[in-house]
């Protein structure tokens, strides 16, 4: 009998979700959407496999306040389409898995309770992940729950990668680079080696392009380095958050500028990046849409980021095969792709102009010595095929048993 999995990646104001339906060997998406507007206005937009609207519900003020009370009327939803199929688990990405979660795991009071400890390694993330969790298991205790880490990815990263430079003692307490977007690159390996199988074990650069933002060198299609490193403050310029930044600086505005420790934490993680430099806002598409020279500075800055980002990974590789561009920006910001690859001809990188203007999957000329790819990633295709993973171990134990 096929059963359903739904998956959930929870942020603070929305819920991105996909249902599946899973047999004995395939995995099929019955419908995708997201909750939008939680805290204000929740309003849910479903679609079916080809993108058509199927739905549209809006609860209004009143049901503003908690993941819970926006996840009661979904799977109430989920619950009259899937007819006679069973809704079998809910699995879910948790950005932070720390040293101690390299797989997939079913979630149960120990595991919540580990979890929740490492809260202060993702504060913008890991709370909403664990409010779903605690939702769904409110309203329907009997359900299996999954959790699926974007730190798994890159839990075997080289030593001299996953270093701080700290003594020993903090490397030790779990002070290290984790890298994040784990699930994105998950799925894109596995895209690239469908779609070029003679490079996907070669040397490859993931650009994982939105409101968060990395990139990942891979090597027989595992991570080797990341841009992201303890925290996901780490790297690149995002929409809020302001990437790499000298520790001093940090320093200067606890000490010098007399900021607390949590105006600092809001500073870095919600008032920085595209929106700080800016002034005008975190959205991309606004920034490309405006002629104000702060908006210029952001996206020029973006760009220098990613550029000298990739530079440092391409020599960590030891030279560089193909590049593949993927999430909000990534997917559909063709200026941003073409400054990039332009920026990066030394290296080879030729961008074909029309290809990359019509959002082709490949994007290089045939001249370019690095193929250059565009990519739509998938992570709750990943977070539905760990939990089918995990639910098929639980069988087998048992059965054994």
């Amino acid at each position: 009998m096929n059963r359903a999995i739904l998956a959930l990646n929870a942020g603070s104001s929305s819920i991105k979700f996909a249902l599946y339906e899973h047999g004995l060997t395939a995995q099929r998406l019955i419908s995708r959407g997201i909750i939008e507007g939680i805290g204000e206005d929740p309003h849910l937009t479903a679609r079916a496999p080809d993108s058509t609207v199927v739905d549209r519900q809006a609860w209004g003020a009143s049901a503003a306040a908690s993941h819970e009370e926006v996840l009661q009327p979904l799977l109430a939803w989920m619950t009259s389409h899937l007819g006679h199929t069973e809704l079998a688990a809910v699995g879910h990405r948790v950005v932070h898995g720390g040293l101690s979660f390299r797989q997939p795991v079913r979630i149960d009071a120990h595991t919540l309770s580990a979890l929740e400890q490492l809260v202060p390694l993702a504060p913008l993330h890991q709370p909403h992940h664990l409010a779903a969790v605690k939702a769904i298991k409110h309203l329907h205790p009997e359900l299996k729950q999954v959790a699926c880490f974007d730190t798994a990815f890159h839990g075997d990263m080289p030593a001299v990668a996953t270093s701080l430079g700290l003594p020993h003692a903090y490397a030790s307490a779990g002070m290290r680079r984790y890298g994040f977007h784990g699930l994105s690159y998950e799925y894109l390996a596995g895209q690239l080696r469908d779609f070029a199988p003679a490079l996907a074990d070669g040397r490859v650069i993931l650009a994982h392009l939105g409101n968060g933002a990395s990139l990942c060198a891979m090597r027989h299609g595992r991570s080797v380095d990341t841009t992201m490193g303890f925290s996901a403050l780490d790297g690149l310029l995002m929409g809020t958050r302001c990437g790499s930044l000298d520790p001093g600086a940090i320093l200067h505005l606890l000490q010098a500028r007399g900021l607390t420790v949590s105006a600092v934490e809001r500073l870095l993680y919600q008032e920085s990046g595209l929106l700080g430099v800016s002034g005008i806002s975190a959205d991309m598409r606004t920034l490309l849409a405006s002629s104000d020279r702060y908006a210029r500075d952001a996206i020029d800055l973006f760009t220098y980021r990613i550029v000298k980002e990739i530079g440092g990974l391409a020599s960590a590789l030891h030279g560089l095969d193909a590049l593949v561009f993927s999430a909000g920006i990534g997917e559909h910001a063709a200026s941003i792709r073409a400054g990039v690859c332009e920026a990066l001809s030394w290296l080879g990188i030729e961008c074909d102009e029309l290809a990359n203007q019509q959002h082709q999957t490949l994007i290089s000329t045939i001249h370019s010595a690095v193929r250059v790819f565009v990519i739509r990633t998938d992570e709750e295709a990943i977070i539905a095929r760990h939990t089918a993973e995990v639910l098929r171990d639980l069988a087998r134990k048992d059965a054994t048993a």
